[in-house]
C-alpha cells in the first residue's frame, strides 16, 4: 500500500488552548497551501475538560473557526490515562478520535508543510516514524545496565523480538543500533488497533516497568521509548527512501520559530511567512508574542542572518544560545 496506491488516508494533529492553538493554525493553512488536493481529512483532535486537567484544555472559538475555515476538523477525545502532568500523552490517546480502520499519520503540531503528501510513499501496512531524534533516552549510568539490556528488558517485556530490530551496521552500545524514534510523526493503516496498544504498552512502562528502567526518566520520553516497541509489533521499522520527504521536501517538525529560521530550509521559511500573512490569520496570530515578534516583526529574519545553513553548529544547544545571547530566543 504505498504511493498513489495508499489511496485514501487521515492527516491527525493535536491542539488545546495556549501555543499548541497557534501552531495549530500554522499546520493547517501550511497544509491547505501545499496540498490542495488532499484526498483525506484533516482533524484537529482536542482534548476535552475532565479531572486530569486543572482547566480547560479546549480551543479558543477564533482558533477553531479559523481551522475550520481552513479546512480542518476538529474532534473531540477524553483524557483517561494522561493529561496536565504528561501532556504528551495527548499523541497517545488522541488517537481514539480518528475513524476506525482508516490510514492515518499522525504529525506533531509544530510541523509545517511545505510539499503534497502525495509525493510520499506510504506504506500503512509497515508503520514507522520519524528517524529527526538524538540519542536521549535511555542515559545510561556508570553502573547500571547498559542499552542493550534496557532495550531487550522492554521488548521481552511484551514478548517481542528484539534482535531483529538492530541496526548491525552500528557498534554494539552505541544509542543509534537500537530501534529509536521521534515521536513527531508516525503512521498505521488503523488508529483505534495502533492507538490502544500505545496506551497498553504507554501504562505497562510508566506502571510496571522492568528493573533495568530503575534509573530512567520516563519523563518527558515515555512516548518515544514506547513508540518503537508498538511500531515493531505491527511488522514496522525504520523510513525507507520512499519516507524521506517526511523531515525533507514535504514537512519540517520545526518545533520552535527561532529553530526555524536559524537552520530550516528557504522554503519552509517561504511557507511560513506566506501562509501567516494573510489579515485574517494574521490578526489571530498575532496574539502569540513570539509569533508577533519573530515573524511579523522581521526578529526571525535576524536570526536567519546569524547562521550558515551549510555549515551549522552540530549541537542545537549552540544553536539556541547564540539565539539567546542576542535577545532573541523567544518559544
Amino acid at each position: 500500500m504505498t504511493g498513489t496506491a495508499a489511496g485514501r488516508f487521515n492527516v491527525l494533529c493535536i491542539a488545546q488552548a495556549g501555543r499548541l492553538a497557534h501552531e495549530a493554525v500554522i499546520l493547517a493553512a501550511s497544509f491547505r497551501a501545499t496540498n490542495p488536493g488532499f484526498a483525506g481529512r484533516l482533524i484537529v483532535a482536542e482534548p476535552q475538560p475532565g479531572p486530569l486537567w486543572p482547566g480547560d484544555p479546549r480551543l479558543p472559538a477564533p482558533v477553531r473557526e479559523m481551522l475550520q475555515s481552513l479546512g480542518a476538523e476538529v474532534l473531540p477525545f477524553e483524557n483517561r490515562h494522561f493529561g496536565a502532568t504528561y501532556p504528551y500523552g495527548n499523541k497517545i490517546e488522541g488517537l481514539a478520535a480518528l475513524p476506525e480502520g482508516e490510514p492515518f499519520v499522525f504529525f506533531d503540531t509544530d510541523t509545517l508543510f511545505t510539499g503534497p503528501l502525495a509525493s510520499v510513499g506510504f506504506d500503512f501496512d509497515r508503520p514507522s516514524a520519524s528517524m529527526r531524534r538524538k540519542g536521549s533516552w535511555p542515559v545510561i549510568e556508570l553502573y547500571g545496565p547498559g542499552y542493550g539490556a534496557i532495550w531487550a528488558s522492554l521488548y521481552d517485556r511484551f514478548g517481542l523480538d528484539f534482535a531483529s530490530t538492530l541496526d548491525l551496521s552500528q557498534p554494539d552500545e552505541y544509542w543509534e543500533r537500537y530501534l529509536y524514534f521521534n515521536a513527531g510523526w508516525f503512521f498505521h493503516r488503523c488508529p483505534r488497533a495502533f492507538g490502544q496498544r500505545f496506551v497498553d504498552y504507554a501504562l505497562a512502562i510508566r506502571d510496571d516497568a522492568p528493573a533495568e528502567l530503575v534509573c530512567q526518566s520516563l519523563d518527558p520520553w515515555l512516548d518515544q521509548v514506547a513508540l518503537p516497541l508498538v511500531i515493531h509489533s505491527f511488522g514496522g521499522g525504520r523510513p525507507g527512501p520512499a519516507l524521506s520527504g517526511l523531515d525533507g521536501d514535504v514537512t519540517c517538525h520545526y518545533r520552535l520559530l527561532p529553530l526555524l529560521y536559524a537552520r530550516e530550509s528557504d522554503r519552509a521559511v517561504a511557507v511560513l511567512e506566506e501562509v501567516t500573512a494573510p489579515n485574517p490569520v494574521k490578526k489571530l496570530l498575532r496574539d502569540s508574542e513570539a509569533i508577533r515578534r519573530i515573524v511579523y516583526q522581521g526578529k526571525g529574519r535576524r536570526i536567519r542572518a546569524m547562521f550558515d545553513r551549510a555549515d551549522l553548529p552540530r549541537r542545537e544547544q549552540v544553536i539556541r544560545n547564540t539565539i539567546r545571547r542576542a535577545g532573541l530566543w523567544l518559544r
